[in-house]
């Protein structure tokens, strides 16, 4: 079991990281490669600081959804992390890259919810349920970062690292689960013209709704269940990939107008 003092120490790592913008070392030498209690609670402390600061929680993020992510991150399991007001850029155009480290971006589906998601049993967690609790599906960018260098983290690494979680933008035009099934979705981020990812439904745990349900049940047993209002961020369709700033992204999410942005030093 990891002490408390090792998980404060990770905190404070982590944290002098995204205050400085200097990458730190990985903190699995303080919370082990398998303690996914510890990390969890090393991300909690990152997120109370934080709200401490003066943010406060808009949803959740899930991480890791799709097979090509989990390569390129080396793990083999999805994750979650908490979404702040202060990462919300979805009104920035062109976005600054200051609070940035090493940022990637990938294109996928945004859910808002339009009621609790807290049942009297995780059994009743289905996805006929999550279907039923969400108000309107939206494009979405996440633009993922990570605290450690050279993003060379294992699984206890980016969850303690809040699911390495950067900044995120939706888009403005939303669609009903009657008008849009996330499944059959197809995605395609280009950066300055060139595709550089392209994915599917699918690639999210299957089914992005049942992402939804995977983070429903998580965050039911972590007594913290999500609610009515929490954006969603369902996890990629694709790949992520680098890029620079002046760099031009834009996510095509089949059913949605595209999705542009434009980064800055």
């Amino acid at each position: 079991m990891t002490s408390q003092d090792s998980i404060a120490a990770a905190v404070t790592r982590l944290s002098q990281a995204l205050a400085t913008r200097v990458p730190c070392a990985p903190v699995r030498d303080l919370i082990g490669t398998d303690d996914l209690p510890a990390a969890y609670a090393v991300q909690q402390g990152l997120v109370q600081a934080r709200l401490a600061g003066g943010a406060s929680v808009v949803g959740r993020k899930i991480g890791a959804t799709s097979e090509a992510v989990q390569r390129q991150l080396g793990v083999d399991q999805p994750d979650f992390g908490y979404l702040l007001d202060d990462m919300d850029v979805s009104s920035h155009d062109p976005i600054s890259m200051r609070t940035l480290l090493q940022p990637r971006v990938e294109g996928e589906v945004a859910f808002v919810l339009a009621r609790d998601i807290d049942p009297a049993e995780e059994s009743q967690i289905t996805i006929d349920l999550v279907r039923d609790a969400v108000e309107v599906a939206l494009p979405a960018l996440e633009i993922v970062d990570s605290r450690i260098a050279d993003w060379a983290i294992g699984f206890t690494d980016t969850v303690a690292d809040n699911a390495s979680s950067g900044l995120f933008v939706v888009g403005t035009e939303g669609r009903g689960l009657d008008a849009l099934e996330p499944v059959d979705v197809t995605m395609s981020l280009t950066i300055n013209g060139e595709e550089r990812s392209s994915g599917t439904g699918a690639a999210c745990l299957g089914d992005p709704l049942e992402a939804l349900r995977w983070l429903a049940v998580q965050a039911y047993r972590f007594g913290d269940p999500l609610r009515a209002g929490h954006l969603i961020l369902s996890g990629a369709l694709g790949p992520f990939v680098p890029f620079a700033p002046g760099d031009r992204v834009v996510a095509t999410i089949s059913g949605f107008a595209p999705l542009s942005v434009q980064f800055v030093d």
